[in-house]
């Protein structure tokens, strides 16, 4: 699915996410999750959580992997990447990748009512504990969809 972890999209506190392929053609994020010596009581908490959410501005959680010291994640792909990458100009080309302000707008907007969704409007409440430019990712259309959930608390 990944290609042998070829083709790394970044790198977190927790792992590395890597670009991958389903047998559908569909494009996927694998986050591949550093060995632990834990219970896998984060994992499972990150897979329950994001679930038990279906909402335009929360990326939506794929499938998993769970198998002793293995673990990983498979989200919908995001092709612009994480925000962070537009607020501090940190474009791999080195060119300017500010935004306009009317979609540095839109994306806040979408940000709010993710948030607003998870405290308010899915069955179970989820404080995510984590939102920075890093967690938020974007799609074709700069559609904001927050991300990484590992800190959640139900």
């Amino acid at each position: 699915m990944t290609n042998k972890f070829n083709d790394k999209l970044g790198q977190g506190g927790f792992g590395s996410v890597y670009k991958g392929k389903l047998p559908d053609g569909r494009l996927v994020a694998v986050k591949s999750l550093n060995e632990t010596k834990s219970n896998g009581e984060d994992f499972m908490n990150e897979v329950a959580s994001i679930s038990r959410t279906s909402h335009i501005n929360i990326v939506t959680l794929l499938g998993f992997f769970f198998e002793r010291s293995k673990r990983s994640l498979i989200y919908e792909f995001m092709p612009k990447g994480s925000l962070d990458k537009f607020i501090y100009s940190q474009g791999t080309d080195n060119q300017s990748r500010q935004l306009e302000w009317k979609t540095l707008y839109d994306i806040s907007l979408g940000i709010a009512r993710g948030l607003e969704y998870l405290h308010q409007g899915c069955n179970t409440r989820i404080l995510h504990f984590d939102i920075k430019p890093h967690n938020v990712l974007l799609d074709e259309n700069f559609c904001p969809k927050i991300s990484d959930f590992g800190l959640s608390k139900l």
